[in-house]
């Protein structure tokens, strides 16, 4: 029982890295920040192991998808990520 819930802990603990990592570039709210603080919050996450590689690698990829698709910045931009 107590693997189960460190397994669940760090999944959570690295997308909390990554959500810091969002919060802090907004505040920073300087143009052309944003893959400096991507690559931190995947850093900080993926530094817990193997559940904070994967939360970093979730969120990852939900953000390549997004900005591929949605956001209008288009596969160039993604492609230098």
């Amino acid at each position: 029982f107590q693997v189960n819930i460190v397994y669940v802990s760090l999944p959570s603990s690295g997308a909390r890295d990554m959500y810091r990592a969002y919060k802090d570039m907004r505040e920073a709210n300087y143009k052309g920040a944003d893959k400096y603080f991507h690559a931190r919050g995947n850093y900080d996450a993926a530094r817990r192991g193997p559940g904070g590689a994967w939360a970093a690698k979730v969120i990852s990829d939900a953000r390549e998808g997004w900005q591929s698709s949605v956001s209008g910045r288009g596969a160039e931009d993604t492609r230098q990520d």
